[in-house]
């Protein structure tokens, strides 16, 4: 499924030359990147699987995101909310004019209700974001990019070419600055930044500040 084009588009004189990194070697690292790291992923990924089976059920779910070309994929998370809670969502929301001013900013709630108590652990220190692994592996995402997007975002988003041009990513220049903090169309910048800079160097500095980011559980 892909949505469609919108009129959007990267100006020829705002498009980035094409590298070897940008055009084959990104994709390469992300390969071998994860093939490293699962034997120490995989562990981790089982026993927050079992702690949230325990907890209240199936531990997994899956969700419509935005990628490449505008593709809509299936993410995968470990599961940190409450069962059925789209429809919470709503009721909160219409109850309470703060949150929804909140969720209108940032699409995001720092005290969500619905996070349960395993799940918001995993949440501060970005656990449940591991499963996403098999999503790079699919080609559907990279370990580094902009934050995939619900397809309802879209039209929160400023010009989402730059974003379109791109693989979504575990991580990026937005989780490793503002992020929390930021309203969500603030993201559109981030990432046209983070398409007009993209190397090697600049993804490796990125993973080096998630660590960081992580270890400052600033997650929600």
């Amino acid at each position: 499924m892909h949505l469609p084009a919108l009129g959007w588009a990267v100006d020829e004189d705002e498009r980035p030359k094409p590298g070897v990194y940008r055009q084959a070697g990104k994709r390469i690292a992300d390969i071998l990147f994860v093939l490293m790291a699962l034997p120490m992923i995989l562990p981790v990924v089982a026993f927050c699987a079992l702690a949230l089976w325990i907890e209240g059920g199936n531990p997994f779910y899956r969700q419509d995101r935005l990628g490449a070309g505008g593709k809509v994929f299936r993410i995968w998370k470990l599961r940190t909310m409450c069962r059925d809670a789209d429809t919470m969502l709503k009721s909160y929301l219409a109850a309470d004019p703060a949150l929804r001013e909140e969720w209108d900013r940032t699409q995001k709630l720092k005290n969500d209700p619905r996070i349960t108590r395993v799940g918001n652990f995993l949440r501060k220190i970005s656990l449940d974001e591991l499963p996403q692994f098999f999503n790079v592996l699919r080609g559907e995402m990279s370990v580094v990019g902009p934050r995939p997007m619900m397809p309802e975002q879209l039209p929160l988003y400023d010009n989402p070419a730059p974003y379109f041009d791109m693989r979504p990513g575990i991580t990026g220049e937005w989780q490793v600055s503002d992020r929390n903090e930021s309203s969500f169309q603030h993201r559109s910048t981030v990432d046209a930044r983070y398409y007009a800079q993209l190397s090697f160097l600049v993804d490796l500095r990125i993973l080096f500040q998630t660590f960081g980011v992580v270890l400052r559980r600033t997650g929600y």
